[in-house]
């Protein structure tokens, strides 16, 4: 594996000061919200020198749709975090994906997308983007050398997740970087970094082109907001901010501001999920009742060894099985107490799901085994309660279940 070119992770100190102007408007320490839609100009003169490109102020904007203090302020932390040239916010983290790939591809382009990346990422490539001319090839999950069969000349993207929700599959980024540009130079690489977050991984840092952030999840930290961010070289974030523009998929600002300030703890919160993630593995693992465990961090997980090459930390969700199927998973989520039962992940509560019963309620138990998914199957993501607290939870929960 290569070696990185920056620092390996980012640190606490990197998540409160990286990216950030010692010296802010008013002099506040905080970050202020810009809660304007539009802005104005002294003169018509001052407005032709901004639309010839000549303000003096780099960062003047013109609408709200274009740009806006607070959230240029989030771009270049998250930039920083990822140690990439520049980062543009979006709405969602669906609107970050689709922006990019609209920015990207054009009809005739194809597409390489591993089959375990998020559903509606998925449901993008395969079904969305078909309608423009856009080709796709799906590959099984961490198989590169199919990977690499499958891109030809018409490659555009090759897109994956790292760690993938919900079995933490990692991928060997450095290698995957590698037998893209090997097989075609033109192609770029895009990972969904959401699980693993920059405290945990940089994967621009092992050649990774695109990074991309539901920062809904971790980014922010607290369940209360949605966003989303994608990072990367200056060349490819330009036509990112481009289609942003077209598409008005931008961050609210008050959202950005939320954001930003859950980013200040995201090195406290992601160390205490990883420990607690890990203990409640090691619980797991040893429980009469589970049948499986998937978690990076495992020594049993077919992703250990490259998850303890490329990662500082593995990450805050656990999946499992239970035996007794969908109906013993059931009663194990009900009997929980501490987490939740609610989708989504990454925020300071526990939450916990079945994912037969939520993402994917809609297929047939046939459909569900075609992509792997067991009526038996849990989701946990750790919250930050004390990590004694979360794990005789749950062993009380599945020996009563």
């Amino acid at each position: 594996m290569t070696q990185p070119k920056s620092p390996r992770f980012a640190r606490s100190t990197d998540a409160i000061h990286a990216g950030i102007r010692k010296r802010r408007p008013h002099n506040s320490l905080a970050p202020g919200v810009a809660q304007t839609a539009t802005y104005t100009f002294e003169s018509t003169a001052d407005l032709e020198q901004y639309m010839r490109g000549e303000d003096a102020d780099p960062e003047r904007e013109e609408y709200g749709r274009y740009g806006n203090p607070t959230v240029r302020e989030l771009e270049r932390r998250l930039a920083a975090l990822e140690a990439t040239d520049d980062a543009v916010a979006f709405s969602t983290g669906m609107a970050a994906i689709t922006s990019t790939l609209f920015a990207l591809l054009n009809q005739g382009d194809h597409v390489v997308l591993f089959r375990d990346c998020y559903r509606r990422t998925r449901q993008f490539v395969t079904g969305w983007l078909g309608r423009y001319g856009v080709l796709h090839t799906v590959v099984p999950p961490g198989d590169l050398e199919a990977m690499e069969a499958a891109i030809t000349d018409k490659t555009k993207l090759v897109i994956t997740e790292s760690p993938t929700n919900p079995f933490n599959y990692c991928v060997d980024l450095a290698a995957l970087s590698g037998k893209v540009k090997a097989k075609n130079r033109r192609t770029k690489t895009l990972v969904d970094s959401t699980f693993a977050t920059p405290i945990n991984c940089r994967p621009h840092n092992f050649g990774i082109d695109l990074v991309v952030h539901s920062a809904t999840k971790y980014l922010s930290g607290h369940n209360d907001v949605l966003g989303g961010l994608v990072a990367g070289p200056a060349h490819l974030t330009s036509l990112v901010r481009e289609a942003r523009d077209v598409t008005g998929a931008m961050l609210d600002p008050h959202a950005a501001f939320l954001i930003a300030r859950g980013m200040k703890t995201l090195g406290l919160r992601v160390r205490k999920q990883n420990e607690s993630a890990v203990e409640l593995t090691k619980m797991l693992a040893a429980h009469p009742k589970v049948t499986a465990v998937y978690y990076a961090g495992h020594a049993g997980h077919p992703s250990y060894a490259t998850a303890c090459e490329q990662m500082d930390g593995f990450g805050g969700v656990v999946s499992f099985e239970v035996k007794g199927g969908r109906a013993a998973a059931s009663r194990v989520v009900d009997a929980a107490e501490i987490p939740s039962i609610a989708p989504s992940l990454g925020g300071v509560e526990s939450l916990i799901e079945q994912p037969a019963l939520m993402s994917y309620f809609e297929m047939s138990e046939e459909d569900l085994a075609k992509i792997g998914i067991s009526g038996a199957l849990i989701r946990y993501s750790v919250g930050v309660e004390d990590t004694e607290d979360i794990v005789r939870d749950l062993e009380r929960a599945l020996d009563q279940a």
